[in-house]
């Protein structure tokens, strides 16, 4: 089922053997709800976090459970200051002002999940 699916539905025949009549159930309405998020896993590379100054660190975002489409949005620290869009965020030629807690959001439109913060500590 897609959400555009919500709607009035009923069924419309003919019924009967010797003398068959036109007949139409009662109206049925059937409303398509997105599943909530849940689940939403964080990962890091380098593992562990610890990322050498000057190189690339890698975070990637994933939701166990939550129907779409699906947002995705990065944030450091409690600032909520956006950093990136996607499943995945890039951040080459790392420098200080890069270590802190990270964590994604996701929302499909109905619900909006977040991650556990891993910490980034740039060496």
């Amino acid at each position: 089922l897609q959400l555009q699916h919500s709607g009035h539905y009923r069924c419309r025949g003919w019924v009967g053997a010797v003398t068959p009549q036109w007949r139409e159930s009662k109206l049925v309405t059937v409303t398509v709800h997105r599943v909530p998020l849940s689940g939403v896993s964080m990962w890091v590379q380098p593992p562990g976090g610890q990322v050498a100054l000057g190189d690339c660190l890698v975070l990637s975002c994933a939701v166990a459970a939550g129907t779409g489409p699906l947002s995705f949005t990065w944030h450091r620290g409690s600032s909520g200051a956006l950093l990136g869009t996607g499943p995945r965020l890039e951040l080459c030629h790392a420098g200080d002002k890069d270590s802190g807690h990270y964590h994604c959001r996701v929302s499909n439109g109905d619900s909006v999940a977040e991650s556990v913060p891993v910490n980034v500590t740039v060496l």
